[in-house]
């Protein structure tokens, strides 16, 4: 069985139903048998989707859905410090740094052992040691 965690771009393209491949995959992969989940930091990030000026009445109840189809929201846990601390550190040494939320989801999919599930293989495949699909292209 295979964990993959889905990042927020992810997550929003599956709340949209939207672009239908990403879709289609999930269907296949939850039908295999395979774990679904996202890291905190995701969940966190989007709750404050229903704040500030974009913000839509509609997002709250959207996320709560979507939530509760996960096997779980994965709690941020030491491991996951330690190796977002880690992967921090071998980035800025490489002069490759990537933004600090997307560090922390990358950290949690490793500590985790997911595989993480981005269209943001930009910024993601600098990462050593991280799994990761892209189900977009």
């Amino acid at each position: 069985m295979t964990t993959y965690m889905l990042d927020t771009c992810i997550c929003s393209f599956i709340m949209r139903e939207h672009p239908p491949s990403v879709i289609s995959r999930l269907a296949a992969e939850v039908e295999r048998g395979n774990r679904i989940v996202a890291s905190a930091i995701t969940y966190a990030e989007m709750r404050y989707g229903q704040i500030g000026k974009k913000a839509s009445a509609k997002h709250k109840p959207l996320v709560d859905e979507f939530v509760k189809r996960l096997d779980a929201v994965l709690s941020w846990d030491q491991p996951a410090v330690d190796a977002t601390v880690e992967l921090m550190q071998a980035l800025a040494k490489a002069g490759t740094p990537i933004g600090a939320n997307d560090s922390a989801i990358a950290g949690h999919a490793i500590a985790s052992a997911s595989t993480l599930v981005t269209n943001n293989v930009r910024e993601f495949s600098r990462v050593p040691g991280l799994v990761y699909e892209d189900w977009v292209h």
